[in-house]
This record gives structure tokens, C-alpha cells and sequence, in this order.
């Protein structure tokens, strides 16, 4: 065995231990938990644009996007576009492929800066419902034939994303994977998000789980949200496997 899979057995046997040690997995939590009411996750940007994502997660994202090299990253729900200019940054390195935004709502100030943007020539946007026929057969007309990475963080119900899992989740290529955000919500106490239309019970991780019940093809790539501790998609990381 040369350096480099010594390496990598040392750390999928890292990642083996973290996966038995429940503690520090509920500590983990409990961290996210407190942080979440100081909006932790509004603290960080990429290249000037605000992310709000934990930087553990972006970190397996370009795993993700490294390891595939995909042709395009669709994401559904925009903000302020920090994970749309990571994810084309990422791609930029690669020297290959291009990013695909949906939003219901993209503020002018956001599309403004976005647009103005250095990586903005492998940024597209389009506006509207990510569940809206005519914006998803517009999407899958873009994608036919390429290598599809899809990002589910838009409206979190549980009605809603499983919804976009059974219109985007198709898109995705063997090997690929969808990843559905906000999973976190379900781990939540349940007054976690008294000002929104989600919460527990109704949430991105519910959605998943009755999502793999009446879908094979994906499966819940546990080794990622084992390694990282700190995630908002616990569960969240779907890769197709047939």
C-alpha cells in the first residue's frame, strides 16, 4: 500500500469511528442547534457574495463537484447567490461546466450582483417555481444528454421538496447526487422556526425519507454527514445509485 491509500484508509476508518460515537454525534447537534439562534450561518461569504451555508458542507460540496466534474449544477432557491458563484468557482477550476439557478424570487439587487460577478459566465438564472412545469421542462431541456449535479435549498416543506425530489432527482446521473438542504430542520426543537411554514414533522429530511420510499434510485450517502459532524443535510446527501 503506497502514502497515498494508507491516507485514505486512515481516514475512512476516521470516518468509521465517527459514524459509532453517537455522543459527540448529539453534541454535534446540540452545536448546531444554539448557533442556529445566532444565525451562525449568515457569518460566512464566497468571493463577496453571502452564502449562509456551514463551511463543512461547502467543503463536501467540492468533494462532490471534484470527484464528478459535472457539465451542470442545478439549484433550486438562489438568496443572495453565494452558492451559485462557490459552486461556478469550483467548476471554474475544473475548467469545465456551468451552474443553473431557480428562485420564485430573484431580488434585483441579487441578480444585479450575481451578473456583475467574475464567475457569472458559467452562472444562468431562471425565474420561477422550482415545481412549475413549464420552469422544470425548461430545465430538463438544458441538461438533456449532460452530467447533472442538482442542490434542492428552496421552499423547505415537506409537500414542496418532495415535490422537486420527484421532478429533479430524475435528472441526476448515475453516480451523481441530489442533495437536499435543510434536513437539519427535523433535529430541530420544535419551536425552532416559529415565523415559518416548516418545521418538525414537515421538513426537507421527511421529504427525503418518504422520497426513498417510493424511489430506488437514490440512496443516503451516510459517510458524508458522518465525516463532516457539522451539517445542515443530515440524511441530505442522496447519490444515485441505479
Amino acid at each position: 500500500m503506497n502514502p497515498h491509500e494508507q491516507f485514505r484508509e486512515e481516514v475512512s476508518q476516521n470516518i468509521e469511528g465517527l459514524q459509532q460515537d453517537k455522543k459527540l454525534q448529539s453534541e454535534s447537534l446540540d452545536w448546531v442547534g444554539v448557533t442556529a439562534k445566532h444565525k451562525y450561518t449568515y457569518n460566512f461569504s464566497w468571493m463577496g457574495r453571502p452564502i449562509i451555508q456551514f463551511p463543512q458542507d461547502m467543503v463536501a460540496m467540492q468533494e462532490i463537484i471534484w470527484d464528478l466534474r459535472p457539465d451542470v449544477i442545478v439549484e433550486t432557491g438562489i438568496a443572495h447567490g453565494g452558492s451559485l458563484v462557490f459552486y461556478a468557482s469550483m467548476l471554474e477550476l475544473i475548467g469545465h461546466g456551468e451552474v443553473l439557478g431557480v428562485d420564485i424570487d430573484i431580488r434585483q439587487h441579487n441578480r444585479e450582483a450575481i451578473e456583475a460577478h467574475p464567475m457569472a459566465r458559467r452562472i444562468s438564472m431562471i425565474q420561477g417555481s422550482s415545481i412549475d412545469p413549464a420552469i422544470v421542462d425548461e430545465v430538463r431541456a438544458r441538461v438533456a444528454g449532460k452530467k447533472v449535479l442538482v442542490v434542492l435549498d428552496s421552499n423547505h416543506t415537506h409537500e414542496h421538496v418532495l415535490e422537486e425530489l420527484r421532478l429533479y432527482a430524475p435528472l441526476v446521473s448515475l453516480g451523481s447526487y441530489c442533495v437536499v438542504m435543510d434536513t437539519v430542520v427535523e433535529d430541530m426543537p420544535q419551536d425552532a422556526f416559529p415565523d415559518r411554514p416548516w418545521g418538525k414533522g414537515d421538513n426537507p429530511k421527511t421529504a427525503v425519507w418518504a422520497y426513498l420510499e417510493e424511489n430506488r434510485d437514490f440512496e443516503i450517502d451516510a459517510r458524508i454527514h458522518s465525516k463532516l459532524l457539522i451539517t445542515v443535510a443530515p440524511d441530505g446527501y442522496l447519490r444515485r445509485v441505479r
